[in-house]
């Protein structure tokens, strides 16, 4: 129920207002002075004060700004004859809601305390929800107890409460923008925008649009003003996903926007300042991307401010168990089941398998063994139903030689077989590895296998 409090120095007028608003089943209280209703405030954490603007002692305005904020801040509705409107308007450039002019018209008074305790209402759903967000993307919450997580983990520490920008490298699922997030909702920018854009899958054509916005008649089409991400995301996060696939025009639009902190909209000559710390993120190695002329190095060393270097999967194995229970739990909540535990030997399998597409495919995995599973755990059979799917369903049986061997020219040579047994098509050969399309042709790249010739589709 929506708590009102009315502050009148007149027992008349309080009382009206308080039948008035009873009436309609809010929660009204009252007080006399706003010395008065700076004591009752403190107790009860009112939506909305409706408070008169003259009164003896400390008046309307003086309350405005001396009411408690905390833990949300009341909507505060001003009550004034019409000789003093011009310090109700004050009082509305100072924060108060609105104002109401004597003699009060119950209608008119009605409509806007209904809208004050909506926005009551949202800022509470606001706050609640920057908890949630708080909770959900706590750094301290995030799953790795391996070396190479810690690391990540205490680098993230240090960074978040910065301003500075940070480049997050790692494959393909190795959950880029959920470091992001964690950082952005571990700093003291968490209450504004956090938006992610993907670099790569936007064309050039539109993508310097759509980061700086376009004004009415800039191109064909371009019916009104559009503000880009910089201006939506002012004062926040941008998250620059795959920035390593940014095409050499659009790399140096983006190196003067961080150098100089303000854009320039399509077709526009205002030169507009923001304020947007940016996390940008790549799968790419930008060493070797600068050494062929692909990326800029200014670009490069200006992103590089933090760098945060996130494992693949098979190289923390030890966070296997850990966060295979997540999952779990997760899609059980999901699901309406209640899959009690993972079986040794499932997890040894979890444990032992490359994954390819990291925590994303590791993911999906438990999701889908949770949902068709009709007993309380999983076991070695749903894991291996889900891995080794497909061409692959042999198990491999050999031994590794006493000298051991060279893992990367192992997964090299697959890679060709698949090939070949694919006759060339990527999209096969990626299935016949239980790789993504995305994470084939990145390997592709990683072991110089650019030459062979392969086609996207069958």
């Amino acid at each position: 129920m929506p708590v009102i409090l009315v502050v009148d120095d007149e027992p008349l007028q309080r009382d009206i207002l308080k039948t008035i608003l009873d009436s309609e089943g809010y929660e009204t209280h009252t007080a006399a002075s706003g010395k008065e209703a700076l004591a009752i405030a403190g107790n009860i954490q009112p939506d909305v004060v409706l408070t008169d603007l003259r009164m003896e002692g400390m008046d309307g305005i003086e309350l405005l700004e001396a009411i408690p904020r905390k833990p949300v801040e009341p909507s505060i509705i001003i009550i004034t004859a019409h000789g003093t409107i011009s310090s109700a308007v004050e009082a509305v450039r100072k924060g108060a809601f609105d104002y109401l002019t004597k003699p009060l018209d119950k209608d008119s008074l009605l409509l806007n305390v209904r809208r004050a305790v909506e926005r009551s209402f949202l800022l509470k759903e606001n706050i609640q929800l920057q908890k949630e967000l708080f909770k959900k993307f706590n750094i301290e919450g995030i799953i790795g107890k391996s070396p190479k997580m810690q690391k990540a983990t205490d680098v993230m520490k240090k960074v978040a409460p910065s301003t500075v920008t940070v480049l997050i490298r790692g494959e393909s699922g190795t959950g880029k923008e959920l470091v992001a997030k964690a950082i952005h909702y571990n700093s003291l920018r968490r209450t504004r925008p956090f938006t992610a854009i993907n670099c790569a899958a936007i064309p050039d054509n539109l993508f310097e649009s759509e980061l700086f916005g376009y004004e009415a008649g800039a191109f064909t089409g371009a019916l009104s003003r559009k503000e880009g991400l910089f201006r939506i995301t002012d004062t926040g996060t941008l998250f620059l996903d795959e920035i390593g696939d940014l095409s050499l025009p659009m790399q140096s639009k983006l190196l003067r926007t961080l150098q100089d902190k303000e854009i320039r909209r399509v077709g526009g000559k205002e030169a507009i300042k923001v304020d947007v710390r940016i996390i940008a993120a790549t799968n790419k190695d930008l060493e070797k991307e600068l050494s062929t002329g692909n990326f800029r190095e200014d670009l490069y060393y200006r992103l590089r401010v933090v760098n945060i270097e996130l494992p693949p999967l098979r190289e923390r194995v030890e966070d296997v168990p850990e966060l295979a229970i997540y999952f779990m739990n997760k899609y059980n909540r999901e699901f309406g089941k209640r899959i009690t535990g993972i079986e040794p030997a499932a997890l040894k399998a979890l444990s032992e398998y490359h994954w390819p597409g990291n925590i994303r495919q590791f993911e999906t995995v438990i999701e889908r063994a949770i949902l068709m599973n009709d007993k309380n755990v999983i076991t070695v059979g749903d894991i291996r139903n889900e891995l080794w799917s497909g061409e692959l369903k042999t198990s491999f049986n050999f031994d590794i030689p006493d000298e051991g061997l060279d893992f990367e020219n192992l997964e090299k040579e697959l890679m060709k077989k698949a090939l070949a047994k694919a006759n060339g098509i990527a999209t096969k050969a990626a299935r016949l590895l239980g790789m993504s399309y995305k994470t084939f042709l990145y390997r592709l790249e990683k072991f110089h296998l650019n030459g062979y010739s392969t086609k996207k589709n069958e």
